[in-house]
């Protein structure tokens, strides 16, 4: 089932930055999407719209978008947990597709969004049809799909049902995420060929933190189940407020070389990401967790 290419979905503007303590500038997080586009992403997620004082990393989600390049060819998603949140993207005019999320469990979604499960299937469908209207797409993300921090375990059938319903909404696709970094690959493999299977011809979109530093083996297993969108963070930055002990994401450029290493086209400029990420880890001040960045190239430029 491996397909010979993917679509890459840059996060670290969202995902990358929401946990972080520091408050980052306007200006840099724009950079970072501009060099993301540099480096190839036609898909990025630009932030979220949620409440400020919950998310004061991303209180600045109008401001982003008003500096956003006008690029035809990218698709900037806003990542949206209610009609509110919903609202806001629409009105910025700058969005072109809305992130809903549903989470897997009741207590991880009531922490998260407010909401028990059911409710948040009910509600990403709402925001779904809101973004169709506006002319917009809408996409959705299945949160704690491996694992819950607070319920732990999470069966696959529950995972497998929640995709059905959410499918029948309309999302470009439907996304697995391991909010805690809990996956591994024999369970990657198993859910990601399940739910693949119960909304074809939806594509199935994965979503991996490398807490526990089985992120790119689950990235690798997912592809070879079937999973034909991926989405990276660059640097390997990332985490959830909600999700206690939630560390990054798997790094853009570990994904985009352990990928287009093994013939899979990624349509991402490696090189170009590694800049990024050394650029990235200045502005945080600090050393990115992500590897590739930091050893030599390979295979050495003649």
């Amino acid at each position: 089932m491996t397909a010979a290419s993917i679509e890459f979905v840059e996060v670290g503007p969202r995902d990358g930055l929401q946990n972080e303590s520091t408050p980052i500038a306007t200006a840099d997080k724009l950079e970072l999407i501009a060099r993301a586009i540099g480096a190839g992403a036609r898909r990025i997620e630009v932030t979220s719209f949620v409440n400020p004082k919950k998310v004061p990393q991303l209180a600045d989600a109008e401001e982003v978008c008003a500096g956003l390049p006008d690029r035809q060819d990218v698709t900037f998603i806003g990542l949206v947990m209610n009609g509110r949140g919903a609202e806001r993207a629409i009105a910025t005019g700058r969005i072109n597709q809305l992130g809903a999320v549903a989470v897997a469990t009741d207590r991880f979604a009531m922490a998260n969004q407010g909401q028990t499960r059911d409710g948040s299937v009910d509600a990403a469908s709402e925001i779904i049809a809101m973004a169709k209207k506006a002319g917009l797409t809408g996409q959705v993300t299945i949160g704690a799909s491996f694992g819950c921090p607070f319920e732990g375990e999470v069966q696959e059938d529950v995972v497998v049902a929640m995709a059905r319903r959410l499918a029948a909404a309309g999302p470009v696709e439907v996304a697995l995420a391991d909010t805690i970094g809990v996956a591994n690959p024999a369970h990657v493999r198993s859910l990601v060929t399940r739910v693949r299977e119960a909304i074809s011809p939806l594509p199935v979109r994965v979503h991996f933190h490398n807490t526990r530093n089985t992120g790119l083996a689950n990235v690798w297993a997912a592809v070879e189940a079937g999973a034909t969108v991926v989405d990276a963070s660059l640097g390997g930055l990332g985490g959830c407020p909600f999700a206690p002990g939630a560390a990054g994401n798997v790094p853009s450029e570990d994904v985009v070389y352990m990928l287009e290493r093994a013939g899979i086209a990624t349509g991402m400029d490696l090189g170009k990401l590694v800049e990024a990420s050394h650029w990235l880890a200045g502005v945080m001040g600090r050393k990115l967790p992500g590897m590739v960045a930091q050893a030599p190239a390979f295979p050495a430029a003649a």
